[in-house]
């Protein structure tokens, strides 16, 4: 997109020393991107470069016009790998490396940043790219609490970015022939639906209960990679297994919330609100620092009367998404397939002026955007309020009460308690501005 070629040098040190948080740049986006042709390369960087974040970097690198110039990552063996990738591709030995994403996010020569650290950094990292004039495709979920993801898409929205959720279900064909058959009325008024996601991994997890007194991994910044979320020591987890620790993930039901849960809202044409009613249980891992919900059902209900069950690990809910008809007709979609309670409703063809889901694939798309400022298929908007169904889930479980939603002011009605559980606080000096 653009030929800068100078790099901002800011030092890791140099942040800290100044009790660096977030929205001490306020830079003006480098270039208008809507006014470049479409034949321009958008220039990209890599911040988390775990497995999600390796395979996303994959599939832009697989683009004509996308060049990675940086990766980071706290870990200096999954930033050399990325690194090494990144070379091999295009043949140099250019790609620079951070182990701090703010010197990667102040560098005027980069469009876009891939963002697919673990939850509790999705939010704190979103933001400063934002004010650093980046679009930025993240992965879900969109954050790792509910007011995260207001000051995140705030963010996004002051300073007119890009921004397309890691949700590629919208971007696949049996899904949106799925939704295109519920929002086309082939199943009449929808009245129920159904939310199957899975359960814990018990195989992983059977021996993996925490190694206090872990040593931590050759080239890991263990202080850094905690960031935002509460101190606590090394105790041998951090890739993949993080998630079931609620300091840094939310199991399962966060896990796939923004999968199944995010095209159920889509079905529902409720992108831009939610449920209004939240009532459930979970079991909890209760086994060392493992504390996420491996079981679990939680009823939600809309204001107008469509009800939900959100579930996992248990048996009489089918993993997928099911939206079920006034009169008992229905359509199911899971990856790979979709199916419908009569060959005439499965069959059903799209006629003139019916409405049709298009995507020229999710990674293609964003870049497209990037380009046109066009809004992406997975938005941040329509991101946060896909993953506030898993958080305000969460709240219920962890209560035990019904929970009241305002989704209009995003307020939990009379329960103050209930309230607090909705944004954890932030270790210093990391902060959202």
């Amino acid at each position: 997109m653009k030929s800068v070629k100078k790099q901002i040098g800011v030092s890791r040190r140099g942040f800290l020393a100044a009790g660096a948080g977030f929205g001490l740049f306020n830079l003006v986006p480098a270039s208008v991107l809507g006014a470049n042709a479409p034949s321009n390369t958008v220039t990209m960087g890599i911040i988390g470069a775990g497995g999600q974040g390796m395979g996303n970097m994959r599939s832009f690198m697989g683009l004509p016009d996308v060049r990675f110039l940086a990766a980071c990552d706290v870990s200096r063996t999954k930033r050399e790998r990325a690194k090494k990738q990144i070379d091999e591709k295009y043949g140099t030995k250019d790609c620079a490396m951070y182990l701090d994403f703010r010197e990667l996010c102040t560098r005027t020569d980069i469009d876009a940043v891939l963002l697919a650290t673990p939850d509790h950094w999705h939010a704190p990292i979103g933001v400063f790219a934002a004010n650093c004039g980046k679009d930025i495709f993240g992965e879900k979920p969109f954050t790792h609490d509910l007011r995260e993801g207001r000051a995140l898409v705030r963010a996004v929205e002051r300073n007119g970015r890009v921004w397309q959720t890691g949700s590629w279900q919208r971007s696949s064909g049996e899904m949106r022939r799925a939704v295109e058959l519920v929002k086309n009325g082939r199943i009449g008024k929808v009245v129920r639906v159904e939310v199957g996601l899975p359960g814990t991994n018990g195989t992983r997890l059977k021996n993996r209960i925490g190694v206090p007194g872990a040593k931590v991994p050759d080239g890991l910044d263990w202080n850094f990679w905690v960031g935002p979320a509460p101190e606590r020591p090394y105790e041998g987890v951090c890739d993949w297994d993080w998630r079931w620790v609620s300091d840094w993930g939310g199991g399962q039901l966060m896990d796939w919330i923004g999968h199944h849960g995010d095209i159920a809202q889509w079905g529902l044409g409720t992108d831009l609100t939610g449920p209004v009613s939240f009532e459930g249980w979970g079991d909890n891992y209760g086994r060392g620092i493992f504390d996420t919900p491996q079981r679990y059902r939680v009823e939600c209900e809309y204001a107008n009367g469509v009800k939900m069950t959100v579930a996992g690990g248990v048996k009489e809910i089918r993993g997928g998404t099911k939206w079920i008809g006034e009169n008992g007709d229905w359509v199911w979609v899971n990856r790979g397939r979709y199916e419908a309670s009569s060959p005439a409703i499965y069959n059903s063809r799209l006629e003139p002026g019916e409405i049709r889901l298009k995507s020229p694939g999710h990674w293609r798309q964003f870049i497209d955007c990037v380009k046109n400022r066009a809004t992406t298929i997975t938005p941040a908007e329509v991101a946060h309020r896909s993953a506030s169904i898993g958080h305000l889930c969460r709240v219920a479980i962890d209560t035990g009460r019904k929970i009241k939603w305002d989704p209009a002011n995003e307020r939990i009605v009379g329960d103050a308690c209930a309230e607090k559980l909705l944004q954890r606080p932030i270790r210093a000096p990391w902060k959202l501005v």
